[in-house]
């Protein structure tokens, strides 16, 4: 765990030193949970939009996107419900002054839980070597059976403490399973409140009566009050999809973990409208559909897992969360979740608008119903950071950092580099730039050694390296070199845009 910790911390720094996320306002001291994603952050983050936006759109002919403001009408808050219960349960410790959400505290408790069960199951492994079954032996030794009952027990407890808003029992859980302050390492905690997640603000004039407008805390609403406009307009039929990304905002009291939970962050989602008692199949569709898309770039699978809900929203009948394997453990990085008709029955409701569709095969007007995949875009940039990030020791005894972050989102494609800074190769080098550049994001470095070069290209992630060299200047070729094994080829000139887009494919 510690290691880990200790690699988290390696990332965030090389996040900042090579100009991928730099802490918001860091000239007047920052802003604590605000970040700025730099010049190749913001490339890395652009990239990762496109790709779902081409899969979840393009190549969709059912689903269309949209991009809603930031300010709507108060009353959708209400509709939705998140001016009466989009709150976090907080408990503040009296030594440390700290305050701290109540599940996560809880949450924290079961991760140490789990970490000592995956320490039997590596400490059986390494007894019985290949002979070893995880499933069975999970499924069997007392040991791990008795710390996964715990879980399950004190999950169970919280979730019905959450549900039916139990905050008294709550603290006597933290206090039961004696956690204690991060900071001050006392168990002297406050009794726990809840507080609203929503930034509200004031403008000149919504109506009369109400001037407090939110920041949207979520873009989903955008989506479901523009239903009828993008179904007509579009002359969508069911089932359909919209999609829509962009910035939410969430007054989060504890936000950590870097970009993992920020207050102004940005997510990718569609809602899939479909006729009622057809969302399970759908449901089951779409958590392949972006678990496919997810293994699509490469990462390994078992960086991925599926958490199914046990605690349901109100609104939901199904619920399930694409987990991911952060340098802190596996957290929520994509939600599919089952809506029913709640969303769109509720705006019906508020609005005093219809907002059905007429079914011409069934012969009926109905509510849809809605499956969603929620995605955090500053959370995918956060997986893929995590996974790329690699240190390695060289056959010479060097040593690299390197983002071997997947070739079709890294941030700059190729670096043209002339080997030295005379002899015509610079001028020869940025002729080839200017032909590769409408092509990729394209780099030209021309100051250091060769070998410095590369290394600064490896610590961004840039995929490939052309190098210019006398060979070139006499028989039109280049050297590329692959970043992740350093392997070099020599090709032509002429080959080089359909190399380097094949292997991008």
């Amino acid at each position: 765990m510690a290691n880990h910790e200790e690699q988290f911390k390696k990332l965030v720094s090389h996040a900042k030193e090579y100009g991928f996320i730099f802490p918001s306002s860091e000239i007047y001291d920052g802003l604590a949970a605000v970040y700025d994603y730099a010049q190749y952050g913001a490339e890395l983050k652009k990239n990762i939009r496109d790709y779902w936006w081409k899969s979840m759109v393009q190549m969709h002919e059912n689903i269309v996107g949209i991009d809603s403001g930031i300010f709507m009408h108060p009353t959708i808050w209400k509709a939705s419900g998140h001016v009466d219960a989009f709150n976090d349960p907080m408990i503040d410790n009296k030594d440390s002054k700290k305050r701290y959400r109540a599940d996560v505290l809880i949450e924290d408790y079961c991760a140490k839980l789990e970490a000592k069960i995956e320490k039997e199951v590596e400490k059986a492994a390494r007894k019985y070597g290949e002979a070893f079954n995880k499933e069975e032996f999970v499924n069997t030794n007392g040991r791990v059976l008795e710390y996964a009952n715990r879980i399950k027990e004190i999950s169970r407890r919280m979730n019905h403490d959450l549900e039916t808003n139990d905050l008294a029992d709550l603290k006597k859980l933290i206090e039961e399973l004696e956690i204690v302050c991060p900071i001050s390492g006392s168990r002297n905690w406050t009794d726990i409140r809840q507080f609203n997640l929503m930034f509200s603000t004031k403008v000149g004039s919504v109506s009369e009566e109400a001037n407090t407008i939110y920041l949207r805390p979520e873009t989903a609403q955008g989506i479901f009050v523009n239903f009828l406009n993008v179904q007509k307009t579009g002359r969508m039929k069911i089932p359909f999809g919209i999609a829509q990304t962009g910035k939410a905002f969430r007054n989060e009291i504890v936000a950590r973990q870097f970009i993992f939970r920020m207050r102004e962050f940005e997510q990718m989602e569609m809602q899939f409208f479909c006729a009622p008692g057809t969302e399970m199949e759908w449901f089951e569709y779409w958590k392949k559909e972006r678990m496919d898309w997810h293994l699509s770039l490469g990462m390994p699978a078992g960086n991925y897992r599926f958490h199914d809900h046990e605690k349901l929203a109100h609104y939901a009948n199904a619920a399930t969360d694409i987990e991911f394997n952060f340098m802190f453990g596996f957290k929520e990085l994509e939600g599919i979740h089952s809506r029913t008709d709640y969303d769109l029955s509720r705006h019906q409701e508020f609005s005093g608008k219809k907002l059905q569709y007429f079914d011409t095969e069934r012969n009926e007007s109905y509510v849809p119903y809605v499956v969603e995949t929620s995605i955090g875009l500053d959370r995918m940039c956060l997986a893929v950071m995590s996974n790329a990030y690699t240190e390695e020791k060289l056959e010479d005894g060097s040593e690299r950092v390197v983002m071997k972050i997947p070739a079709k989102i890294a941030p700059y494609k190729v670096a043209v580099l002339p080997l030295v800074k005379k002899d015509g190769m610079p001028e020869k080098a940025r002729e080839i730039l200017h032909c590769l550049q409408p092509l990729f994001m394209c780099q030209y470095e021309e100051k250091d050694t060769i070998g410095r070069r590369y290394r600064r290209q490896d610590a961004i992630g840039t995929p490939f390296c052309i190098t210019v060299d006398t060979d070139t200047l006499s028989g039109d070729t280049v050297t590329v070199r692959e970043r992740d094994t350093m392997a070099q080829e020599r090709i032509s000139i002429k080959e080089i845009a359909s190399y380097i887009a094949e292997k991008l494919k």
